[in-house]
């Protein structure tokens, strides 16, 4: 991680803008405060990856709280490569200023050099593939992939640098590192996952109950129940007897899968706005 992160801050005299790839329903705990830091003042664009799994909602609410910090905003499937020229698009509306000034000084082509970074897993990869028409980047349903930096060209006016996903050393907030963890940023083998499977119900009992209800058919009066009793009670009625272990395993996939329907982990902060 030490090594990607040099790697990026000397990179970043190379570009004119960021792509910051984050998931869209963990808008605010999938951006690292560490490249914050070593962006400062480079222009850049949040991309809100994976949002046909996120809350239409929620996402409208973040783009719109985006935009009130000064950072422009997509959200996108990198499965569906139907809206991927927009991020060509916002780019150049983002620099019209130096692509201006290029035209000014007589250049026939205004050259756009961007750096796309990350956490891992949120779909860096995908996107970029997409963009070039070309499985040139690596993929998978893991964390860290993309192990090395390298140049991709979208078109004769647009070149991209793909970096690993960049995770900081410490959470100073472990709820991020529990949402994290939920939605695969970080190794299975890395945290317990029967805590991660107790945050999650806790959650989806807050902010979608109904949700939950429907999906392990459960009644009102079984929300009445403590975390831990629901997921002794879910694990029984689920047919895992008393193996509480693989029950967690199996729903931490069914939200990962969207059983539950399009989730968004992050609430905006007090006072941004709503769409």
């Amino acid at each position: 991680m030490a090594k990607a992160r040099n790697q990026v801050q000397e990179k970043l005299k190379l570009v004119d803008i960021v792509l910051e790839i984050v998931d869209a329903r963990l808008p605010a705990s999938s951006q690292n405060p560490m490249l914050a830091e070593i962006i400062e003042q480079k222009p850049k664009v949040v991309i809100l990856n994976k949002a046909d799994l996120a809350d239409p909602k929620a996402t409208a609410a973040w783009q719109a709280y985006f935009q009130q910090q000064g950072a422009a905003s997509l959200a996108l499937d990198a499965q569906h490569k139907s809206r991927l020229p927009q991020i060509d698009k916002i780019v150049r509306q983002v620099l019209k200023d130096k692509i201006a000034r290029q035209y000014a000084k007589g250049l026939q082509q205004a050259k756009v050099r961007a750096i796309c970074i990350g956490i891992p897993n949120v779909g860096k990869s995908t996107i970029l593939n997409r963009l070039v028409q070309k499985n040139i980047a690596k993929t998978g349903d893991r964390p860290g992939v993309t192990k090395n930096q390298q140049w991709l060209k979208v078109n004769a006016e647009f070149e991209v640098l793909d970096t690993p996903g960049i995770l900081w050393p410490k959470f100073e907030d472990q709820t991020v590192g529990t949402k994290l963890a939920l939605l695969g940023s970080i190794k299975d083998s890395l945290y317990a996952q029967d805590d991660v499977a107790l945050f999650g119900l806790n959650y989806l009992r807050q902010y979608y109950d109904q949700r939950l209800l429907d999906a392990y058919h459960l009644t009102s009066k079984d929300l009445t129940l403590s975390d831990p009793d629901l997921m002794m009670y879910l694990t029984k009625k689920t047919g895992l007897k008393e193996d509480y272990d693989q029950f967690s395993t199996r729903f931490i996939l069914d939200v990962r899968k969207g059983r539950f329907g399009r989730l968004t982990f992050d609430q905006i902060p007090e006072g941004a706005p709503h769409a």
